[in-house]
């Protein structure tokens, strides 16, 4: 007996073919329109763009709101001559409202305008933020074991089916990265998947894996968010937006950039509290504090700190001019971004070529300032702007990257700085690196071996002022995790170094020498160097000795 003939297969591999070909002619008109291109398919609908426009006038003009960003409109058509998009567009206008036209496909369009049946089941938000459950955040923090339970959370919110699915993912990988104190989050597309993991205490954990569809929605819904644009896939973006927990608004500032699988994204939670720490908690050591907060005060000079990005820089400058801050003091800083806001403290941001570290500079030094701040120095200009008001009456503030306090100088001769100023200008050259700290419930004490005995000798030989020392120096600490998603450490403590200026330097500095000369002059100080400040901080409990060979160069016993 013959079988009846299946069509299924063929008719839906067809179904898709016409597809592809409707999604291929909107991409040639669009060209030839003058327009960009969008496929609504692979874009999260916005549901407050999508509530500019009543349904019956996005059907009647055949165009439909799928972004927006304060008055910047995204709006996808499918007929650029129909008479009734003129006349929206119009009315738009007299709102308030900017466009930018995508030309889409009568399928892509049609998937669009169905969202309005939703929409009422959907919670408007401000625009360029993202809402985030309180509640969800004390849930994760609260529980044993935070990183299976946000896992839980995200599997939970990738079965939602409803209109704001992708927010829900979203807002909920927030929540997880304030449960777990995360500093970045990381969306890294594979070849399978999309790999999430979040910066905790400087170090990557994996979090979860998406799928490559459900990422296009969040990638989508990142770069509205951001203000980036949509369409733009093959370049590096930069946006930011603002995350709403609770009463609190936390700043988010995102990296997008072209890779093998799709797009990189990394997003920097900018949270105010974390800047809100005292310079007597940064983990400065008692000596070294007490002559910087001297020095801080100084009518004028410079302070310099160095590092590599994400050393704590910027945090141990904050903490600086919110000591000195008066009100009768008048300081400006100039940054790239302005990360944090300081209330009483004037800040300014570069603008790429437009508007330079230098010009800046420039421009402060006319706006009578007690206290300068420069983001960082790049250049000669930047350099000798910035010495130069240390001269004139000024006290500056800035950071450098080198390696070391005493790399600052040979690195300000590269710029183009005269080292025979140095000695009226720089009063300090700081270094800092950060490690992290031990869980004080989830660590235990050891004894040193002999070659952790010998190293520890090496490095405290050099050191002149011996009462720094502990009275005995047997015994060590290391984490003890309670389980293998813990680590045995909870937050980040600085590592520090300092310099300070004084005749002898300044002669030697004249002649430019290499840092390990100035390193071995500035000893006879007697501050402790970064190493050195390393293992102490390891003796006490406060570190690991691995975690201080991690970061700094130890020698070999």
């Amino acid at each position: 007996m013959d079988l009846p003939f299946d069509t299924t297969k063929g008719d839906a591999k067809l179904a898709e073919i016409r597809e592809r070909e409707e999604e291929d002619l909107a991409r040639i008109l669009s060209e030839k329109h003058g327009m960009q291109y969008a496929d609504l398919s692979m874009v999260q609908i916005d549901t407050d763009a999508l509530r500019t426009i009543p349904e019956d006038e996005a059907r009647g003009a055949e165009t439909v709101a799928f972004a927006k960003n304060a008055h910047e409109l995204s709006l996808a058509l499918h007929n650029p001559n129909n008479p009734a998009f003129n006349a929206l567009q119009q009315k738009l206008q007299e709102r308030g409202f900017t466009s930018t036209l995508f030309l889409v496909s009568e399928k892509s369009l049609e998937k669009a305008l169905s969202h309005y049946r939703d929409l009422s089941f959907a919670v408007a938000t401000r625009p360029g933020t993202l809402p985030v459950d309180t509640a969800l955040v004390k849930k994760l923090t609260s529980a044993d074991s935070p990183q299976s339970a946000l896992k839980a959370e995200l599997d939970a919110a990738n079965a939602d089916k409803s209109l704001d699915r992708t927010s829900r993912i979203l807002s909920t990988v927030f929540a997880g990265a304030f449960a777990l104190r995360a500093s970045d989050i990381h969306f890294e597309p594979e070849e399978s998947n999309v790999r999430l993991r979040l910066r905790i205490d400087g170090q990557l954990a994996e979090i979860y894996f998406f799928d490559t569809h459900n990422y296009h929605f969040l990638n989508s819904r990142m770069k509205m968010l951001s203000g980036t644009k949509l369409n733009v896939k093959n370049r590096a973006q930069d946006g930011r937006f603002t995350v709403l927990r609770g009463e609190n608004e936390v700043e988010v500032r995102s990296s997008f950039i072209p890779g093998a699988y799709g797009e990189s994204i990394v997003m920097r939670l900018l949270d105010p509290s974390t800047t809100q720490v005292s310079y007597t908690e940064l983990g400065i050591h008692p000596k070294l504090l007490a002559r910087l907060e001297q020095e801080i005060r100084r009518a004028n000079g410079m302070l310099l700190t160095t590092g590599p990005t994400g050393s704590g820089k910027t945090t141990t400058l904050y903490a600086f001019l919110r000591e000195v801050y008066q009100p009768e003091v008048k300081i400006i800083t100039i940054e790239d971004p302005i990360e944090y806001h300081l209330p009483g403290i004037v800040q300014t941001q570069i603008e790429g070529e437009k508007y330079t570290f230098a010009d800046g500079l420039r421009s402060i030094v006319r706006q009578d300032p007690d206290i300068i701040m420069v983001g960082e120095i790049r250049d000669g200009d930047t350099a000798n702007i910035a010495i130069e008001a240390a001269l004139t009456g000024h006290y500056v503030f800035s950071t450098l990257h080198t390696n070391d306090a005493a790399g600052t100088f040979p690195r300000l001769v590269d710029l183009g700085a005269d080292p025979k100023s140095f000695g009226s200008a720089i009063t300090v050259s700081m270094a800092q690196r950060l490690v992290r700290r031990l869980d004080p419930n989830a660590r235990v004490e050891r004894p040193l071996t002999e070659a952790e005995k010998r190293m520890i000798a090496a490095v405290f030989e050099p050191l002149t002022d011996k009462s720094l020392l502990p009275s005995a120096i047997e015994t060590v600490w290391e984490p003890a995790p309670k389980n293998s998603e813990e680590s045995g450490y909870r937050g980040r403590v600085g590592l520090y170094e300092a310099i300070f200026m004084d005749d002898e330097l300044a002669t030697l500095l004249r002649d430019n020498p290499p840092s390990h000369e100035i390193a071995k002059s500035v000893a006879r100080q007697g501050y402790l160097t970064m190493t050195q400040d390393g293992i102490l901080k390891a003796l006490a409990g406060l570190t690991s000795l691995a975690e201080v060979a991690a970061t700094v160069d130890l020698p070999t016993a």
